[in-house]
């Protein structure tokens, strides 16, 4: 800056200014003024650049970097600034060997970089390209983010958050290490520590947008759901192009409201700001479906996605919503965002599923087969091809999806010191009832309707009756693991007799309520456990209230149904593989349905 005479330091003030309001058209027109008198003036070029791309033309900023990057090859920003540009339009090698020259000066570089490849399934590159600044404590709140984001794929994570918590006790007073630890904590599932530790660093100082973030995904963890709310609130002051807290926030006010417009009216706020931000747009998008709104999250996108140089990401948002009632309408803009990503994952679900919907199963196949050579363990992938083996009646169908072979209901033993399971189930009843959301609203995105959903993984919970009912379901696991044995299905192939749990949750269902039908896609093994169940649900003749299996919960040309029923019992652990389409029958009864479902993984 000190090179440039006052009169253009004076306009680049100016323009600094506008660029942090988000006044992006007026800083363009600055931008303008002034590379039209310095036109080899670099930055100028690239920050111009930046204001078309934040105003819809990125055509136009990609031939000012190119312009910016032939007067000066060697200019990190422009490198990386061209490089994030290219991967948003779907141009991954160009863009990341741009990235990896700007990476090795520019840490925004790293972390876009670090991003793609995590975002790609290559958290090994991930990992090593940041471990050196952040193992030691030094890197940013997001750097930190995709270092354990790596390390978690990697299987690394217990590790990582050992290190950081001893880089802690040798530097107490290092508010840096401390947001690094909490980051690894929350990743690491002990929401406590994370907590205490955020809220030590947020008090000492160090304050941003992610840290406040981490604090309030530990806080609704623990159900401190009107403490998270206000973490929330802060980061997205601190940044309100911050999508996952938005997603969060959106999530909470839910949870009291039962409101879409109340639950988007901060991410409102921030369109009307960055009314081209298309993160912010698709994140809008998703909450809209989340809430049972597909046509008016379709709509949210619609627009935009008629644009040619729509984002890849917003397509398939688009897809998606699309999906829930018009899979002709999905397919275009699958076909679309799969041209602009070839490998990208969701792309390319997403076209198997438009392609099931339409009634193309013989060209969907080639697709799941695509995505599960990725992505072998996989259960949506999986459930993606079981479906299109139904579809054109191929015989691996039966053998993945033998429902009454895999689908294997167990009664549960009473845990001591309890001595009989009516005593047992009603302190477990009063331990679950506690956990629930008093406002009756269910979460987000989840497959329940007329019912709430707890919040915590109760599998490390510390209360009495639910510990005891964890270890209760040890014996039929073991007893299932023992009936599947090994074989070449995904279910069986993974079996070495040993497991953990990956989550775990209650629903409470009331009137009306049921379930849509779903699959776990990180899981391999799922389940329901019945703690108390509404009378209708206890008579043979009837199907309400009961557990389904076979019916997907995508449009399907032919339409498929159900093939499977088991009707509940309380006392009954029903456990199957994750893949398996199921749902729940709605019931009418003034009594609740109470239920404890998990999926568990095999322990390596």
């Amino acid at each position: 800056m000190s090179a440039l005479p006052p009169p253009t330091q004076d306009a680049i003030r100016r323009i600094d200014l506008l660029l942090r309001a988000g006044e992006f058209r007026a800083a363009h027109d600055e931008l303008a003024t002034l590379v039209a008198e310095q036109p080899d003036f670099v930055e100028a070029l690239r920050l111009l650049a930046g204001t078309k791309q934040a105003l819809g033309d990125s055509a136009g900023a990609e031939q000012l970097l190119r312009k910016a990057l032939a007067l000066d090859p060697n200019w990190t920003p422009t490198l990386a600034a061209l490089g994030e540009l290219l991967l948003g339009r779907g141009d991954g090698a160009e863009a990341e060997s741009l990235l990896r020259r700007a990476a090795q000066r520019l840490p925004r570089a790293a972390l876009v970089l670090a991003r793609r490849y995590n975002d790609t399934q290559r958290a090994g590159e991930a990992f090593t390209l940041l471990a050196p600044s952040a193992a030691a404590g030094h890197a940013d709140a997001e750097s930190t983010l995709q270092y354990v984001a790596a390390a978690a794929a990697l299987g690394r994570l217990s590790e990582v958050a050992a290190n950081f918590e001893r880089l802690a006790r040798a530097r107490p007073d290092d508010l840096a290490v401390a947001q690094s630890s909490a980051i690894a904590l929350d990743a690491a599932n002990r929401p406590a520590e994370a907590e205490q530790v955020a809220t030590r660093a947020l008090a000492g100082g160090q304050r941003n947008a992610i840290l406040y973030q981490t604090q309030a995904r530990s806080l609704i963890a623990l159900g401190e759901f009107d403490r998270a709310e206000t973490a929330l609130r802060e980061c997205l002051r601190l940044d309100p192009r911050q999508v996952n807290a938005h997603d969060h926030l959106a999530r909470l006010v839910w949870m009291r409201t039962g409101d879409a417009t109340q639950a988007t009216a901060t991410l409102d706020d921030a369109l009307r700001r960055f009314a081209n931000d298309a993160a912010l747009r698709a994140a809008k998008a998703a909450i809209l479906q989340g809430a049972g709104d597909a046509r008016g999250a379709y709509e949210c996108l619609a627009e935009p996605a008629r644009h040619p140089q729509a984002p890849p990401a917003l397509l398939v948002r688009a897809g998606l919503a699309a999906l829930d009632f018009d899979p002709a309408l999905a397919l275009p803009l699958a076909e679309r965002a799969t041209r602009e990503m070839p490998a990208n994952t969701a792309a390319r679900s997403l076209l198997a599923a438009a392609l099931l919907g339409i009634g193309d199963a013989q060209a969907a196949l080639p697709q799941c087969e695509s995505l599960l050579s990725a992505a072998p363990d996989d259960q949506y992938f999986i459930a993606l091809q079981t479906m299109t083996w139904r579809l054109l009646g191929d015989p691996r169908y039966r053998e993945y999806c033998d429902y009454a072979q895999w689908a294997l209901p167990q009664r549960l033993e009473t845990p001591a010191p309890w001595t009989d399971l009516a005593s047992f189930f009603a302190d477990l009843r009063r331990s679950l009832d506690r956990l629930h959301n008093p406002h009756g609203h269910p979460l987000l995105f989840q497959s329940l309707r007329h019912g709430t959903e707890t919040t915590a993984d109760l599998s490390r919970s510390d209360d009495p009756a639910i510990r005891a009912l964890f270890a209760a379901f040890d014996a039929p696991i073991r007893r299932y693991l023992e009936h599947i044995r090994n074989g070449p299905e995904p279910l069986r192939r993974r079996n070495n007799g040993r497991y953990r749990f990956n989550g775990s949750w209650s629903v409470r269902l009331r009137s009306s309520g049921f379930h849509t039908n779903h699959v776990h896609p990180r899981g391999w093994i799922s389940s329901a456990c019945y703690i108390d169940l509404p009378d209708v649900a206890t008579d043979a003749n009837e199907d309400a209230g009961s557990l389904t299996f076979g019916e997907p919960g995508l449009i399907t040309t032919p339409a498929l149904h159900a093939e499977h029923v088991v009707r509940p019992e309380v006392g009954m652990l029903v456990l199957f593989p994750s893949y398996f389409w199921h749902g729940t029958v709605p019931f009418t009864s003034v009594r609740t349905r109470l239920t404890v479902a998990f999926d568990v993984v095999p322990e390596v």
